[in-house]
């Protein structure tokens, strides 16, 4: 898949975001973008007009890290930008090694992944992969995710729920800040692994039914997101503030072990203890899809 228009928009809106003055140039008086000009672009970056030019064209394949490190500078990109950027690149090279994918349908976690989800008894804990499919998960996460689960569908996916049911806006309060962190996630993915065929559809399922997705999509905004705290109004007990890590699974590439829990003593704790009493009659995921809409 040829991802020259990838690379154009990303880098284009990078450079429109970068004011003269972040980097110590004059705006001048006839200024007629928003952001840095390509010139100044690429003589912060230090290298030509032209070779600047074809790059941010989407002509990135066999641009040297060097480069990159120096454009990564040059738009002041975060370290999940700067990734990004690089991933662009080695998605672009002809001989870029494939990205190790497992497909999200008929897998299953081994017997000892499952049996660390399981015993993650203080909170929720699931595996999820970039296209935020809930791939495996303890009692407590399921019961946390219940209306995910609740969808039309295999396998159940965060995203999907974010932007397709409207349950979603009352589960996350602030749901906007939840759609953008989504459609970030989605975003790193698409350029980690460009030749993923059910990323690439559930992207234009997104695009197609959801507006919010297709703008917050056109901003091309991409994220780590390994550690926070999320606020949660689950239906049975209430507003949970929950802190949340996210680890890499290094025996299974592209997949993440994601655990949530409450601060001891808090009312998030005594809210996740009652959804955990309320989890045991869905532990056994045979019960799945019993209550299908």
């Amino acid at each position: 898949m040829d991802n020259r228009a990838e690379v154009r928009e990303f880098l284009s809106t990078r450079r429109a975001r970068v004011t003269p003055d972040r980097v110590g140039l004059p705006a001048g008086a006839n200024r007629r973008v928003p952001g840095l000009r390509r010139s100044e672009a690429a003589a912060l970056a230090g290298v030509s007009v032209e070779y600047y030019t074809r790059i941010e064209r989407g002509a990135i394949s066999g641009v040297s890290p060097g480069v990159l490190d120096a454009i990564s500078r040059a738009l002041l990109l975060d370290d999940a930008e700067r990734a990004h950027l690089f991933d662009l690149a080695h998605a672009a090279s002809p001989v870029a090694r494939p990205v190790r994918r497992r497909p999200a349908r008929g897998w299953r976690a081994h017997p000892g992944l499952q049996w660390m989800l399981d015993g993650f008894t203080a909170g929720a804990a699931f595996v999820r992969n970039g296209r935020m499919d809930l791939l495996a998960a303890n009692s407590l996460a399921r019961a946390l995710y219940a209306e995910v689960y609740d969808m039309q569908g295999e396998p159940p996916n965060l995203a999907r729920y974010t932007f397709l049911d409207e349950r979603a806006r009352a589960f996350y309060p602030d749901w906007e800040t939840f759609a953008e962190v989504t459609a970030a996630i989605l975003r790193t993915e698409a350029g980690r692994d460009p030749h993923d065929k059910d990323l690439h559809d559930l992207i234009g399922e997104l695009s197609t039914r959801s507006r919010e997705f297709r703008v917050l999509w056109s901003g091309h905004d991409v994220r780590h997101h390994g550690t926070g705290t999320k606020t949660f109004r689950h239906p049975a007990v209430g507003e949970m503030t929950l802190a949340y890590e996210g680890m890499a699974l290094e025996a299974e590439p592209g997949l993440t072990f994601t655990a949530y829990t409450a601060e001891p003593g808090s009312p998030s704790e005594e809210r996740m203890r009652l959804l955990a009493s309320w989890a045991v009659p869905l532990a056994d995921p045979s019960s799945r899809g019993s209550s299908r809409r």
